[in-house]
């Protein structure tokens, strides 16, 4: 993807009245409607009719491109997000990052379904991401740089806000919602993990594991984009019980736990 195709496909959302938002929101595997409905929507299209973005594959992602506003601030949401995994090259997935900032928004808020690997938190809580590990194959920073944009070298000492993180916790507090706190583990998928994986992931510091997220949020710290983000913990990986896990489990429990994310978010905005 070029800075060429970038603005073009900036300007295009422009002239459709998607006009100086100010945070962007990425919805996630199972989550969205809940969101959305707390949108006062004026305008939304559909990924396919937006040039140079990808299209959705996954069935449960609806792939519109929302704009509105929540609670006095203009918003733009990704219902329905990329990934690596369908086939897509890490410029493609984080694509629309870079399209939103261009359409002026100050915050990035991702959220995503993530399976625990911490045993003392339970299926249906909500995890606060305040670090990652990359183990996708693939950087979105790789190839020339766009130095419009951001540095060659972008440094990932803090890449999750922790002004947006100590609200979101001052948030979860006043709202009685369990907000855990812990590190986030981007892999390939499709397929979930082995015994022995969940093992080696726990091992190396990470709480939690997911297919999305971390190219996002590399991309919004290359452009010096505040973020934030939330998995949703939608299943348990224990290695010594390890049961398995349908997809449907997976959406039915990320459904089950968007309330809690949307109040958090929702929140978040009235307070930026």
């Amino acid at each position: 993807m070029t800075i060429d195709q970038i603005k073009e496909t900036a300007s295009f959302l422009k002239e459709k009245g998607f006009i100086a938002p100010q945070v962007g929101v990425i919805l996630g595997t199972g989550l969205g409607s809940q969101f959305v409905s707390k949108i006062q929507v004026e305008k939304e299209i559909a990924y396919k009719d937006i040039p140079h973005f990808p299209v959705a594959t996954v069935e449960f992602h609806s792939g519109k491109l929302i704009y509105g506003e929540v609670n006095g601030k203009k918003v733009v949401a990704m219902q329905g997000r990329f990934h690596f995994y369908e086939g897509y090259n890490m410029k493609q997935v984080t694509f629309p990052v870079r399209v939103m900032k261009l359409l002026g928004i100050e915050y990035l808020f991702v959220s995503n379904a993530g399976g625990s690997m911490n045993l003392d938190w339970k299926k249906g809580d909500l995890m606060l991401i305040e670090d990652h590990i990359n183990l996708l194959p693939d950087n979105p920073l790789t190839g020339p740089n766009l130095d419009e944009l951001g540095p060659r070298f972008p440094d990932m000492s803090n890449p999750y806000d922790s002004i947006m993180n100590s609200a979101l916790e001052d948030i979860a507090i006043e709202k009685g919602i369990t907000l855990n706190k812990g590190v986030y583990v981007a892999v390939s998928g499709p397929n979930l993990e082995t015994r022995a994986e969940y093992r080696f992931l726990r091992n190396i510091g990470a709480d939690v594991v997911g297919m999305s997220t971390v190219p996002e949020v590399i991309v919004a710290n290359h452009m010096s984009l505040p973020c934030c983000a939330i998995s949703v913990l939608t299943d348990d990986c224990d290695p010594d019980n390890l049961m398995p896990v349908d997809i449907e489990e997976i959406i039915e429990a990320a459904g089950q736990a968007e309330p809690k994310l949307t109040e958090l978010y929702t929140e978040l905005i009235k307070r930026l």
